[in-house]
């Protein structure tokens, strides 16, 4: 497959649980390996994602963490750490700054959290001297893979920024537009939610997604075709955005979808993930590499969606993406 197409087609619009996650991983089969920083991988989900990710080919994995702990769970999964490197550490918070330390100093192309804190994670990595932050605001991005939905479809913030503002929401959306865009998608779908489609002066939900709308025209905003406010019915459906007579490139074919806070755009993938058999893969873009945030509830399948991730956009061409 060519690297530089997206590995996802319209097809079909009901389609397997995974299937586009499928096409998303045999994507990176021609993208050169992506050497890999796994923070504290003491766990059999973090260290067997690691290694799955590791035998498709995506990355080159730097095992961070306390050695026995590390051993353990190779143990407890019958694998074998020899070819791999591991780098000792006594705890989590050291693996956390190690990590971060690999990425900033270019010795590691991204960063995978294995089973410590996403809070201990972050705070490294955000850290002014020593992290991998840049001018622009971190911010995580969901990429669902929803069986009644023929495209991929990008949420956020649904995992850092409780209440963001105007200016973080321009990070936000920003973000998720170049990795909308390393995925092959050339000009992102991005709809602004809130309960309606008009703005209202009592929801200010409706007021930002107006002002957003007017800063992508003004060119604050690059890369992606912004619409908002939208309800989700008419983010996500042709049929109710024509019931509503909307006249929107983006309203019932959205790429992204960008909700009013955290706590939104939170019940919004979790319920894609558990009543639409919708599958997660998630990252942090915004910083110096990207970052993969995983759950210990996440299969492997889940992991390597992620790693896939990572490795499309750290593998994007500068000039294709955004800036």
């Amino acid at each position: 497959m060519d690297p530089t197409a997206s590995p996802y087609d319209a097809g079909p619009h009901w389609h397997q649980t995974g299937e586009q996650h499928r096409r998303l991983i045999d994507s990176t089969r021609e993208l050169a390996t992506l050497t890999t920083a796994v923070v504290h991988p003491c766990d059999e989900p973090s260290l067997g994602g690691a290694l799955a990710a590791w035998r498709e080919g995506i990355i080159a994995p730097l095992l961070v963490g306390p050695r026995p702990r590390i051993e353990a769970a190779a143990a407890a999964l019958g694998e074998s750490l020899e070819g791999l490197t591991l780098i000792d550490t006594p705890h989590s918070h050291a693996s956390a700054e190690l990590a971060v330390r690999l990425a900033a100093e270019g010795r590691a192309e991204a960063i995978m959290k294995g089973s410590l804190h996403t809070d201990e994670l972050m705070s490294a990595a955000v850290d002014r001297h020593k992290g991998v932050r840049t001018d622009r605001l971190m911010s995580h991005v969901y990429a669902l893979d929803v069986p009644s939905y023929p495209r991929p479809l990008l949420i956020s913030d649904a995992a850092l920024h409780i209440a963001p503002d105007l200016a973080a929401k321009r990070d936000i959306i920003q973000n998720a537009i170049d990795l909308a865009r390393a995925l092959g998608i050339d000009c992102p779908r991005v709809a602004l939610l809130s309960a309606v489609e008009t703005v209202r002066a009592t929801l200010p939900s409706t007021i930002e997604a107006a002002a957003l709308c007017k800063m992508s025209q003004r060119g604050q905003i690059r890369g992606g075709c912004l619409d908002g406010p939208l309800a989700i019915d008419n983010a996500v459906s042709l049929a109710a955005a024509r019931q509503k007579g909307l006249d929107s490139e983006v309203a019932g074919q959205a790429d992204v979808l960008i909700a009013p806070n955290l706590e939104s755009a939170n019940m919004i993938a979790k319920l894609l993930i558990h009543l639409a058999r919708a599958q997660a893969a998630g990252l942090v873009v915004g910083a110096r590499v990207p970052i993969m945030l995983t759950s210990r509830a996440d299969d492997v399948e889940t992991r390597l969606a992620s790693a896939a991730l990572a490795a499309r956009l750290a593998r994007t061409t500068p000039g294709e993406e955004s800036s």
